[in-house]
């Protein structure tokens, strides 16, 4: 069963992105992800399948 991702969410992934952050922000859902580092703002397109398995922990927009 898919897990429950919506705009505006961050997403901890398992592996830090080069400038430190391992905490992302869902910009896209669908079959691919568009993600958005919180440390330095890049921007990624990722299939739903690489980023549900990476995923280590989400936290909803409104907390």
């Amino acid at each position: 069963m898919p897990i429950p991702f919506e705009i505006g969410d961050i997403v901890r992934l398992k592996k830090q992105h080069p400038c430190g952050s391992k905490e992302w922000e869902v910009l896209r859902v669908g079959a691919d992800f568009r993600l958005k580092c919180l440390g330095c703002g890049h921007q990624v397109m990722l299939p739903r399948t690489q980023v549900e398995k990476n995923t280590k922990g989400i936290r909803k927009k409104d907390e």
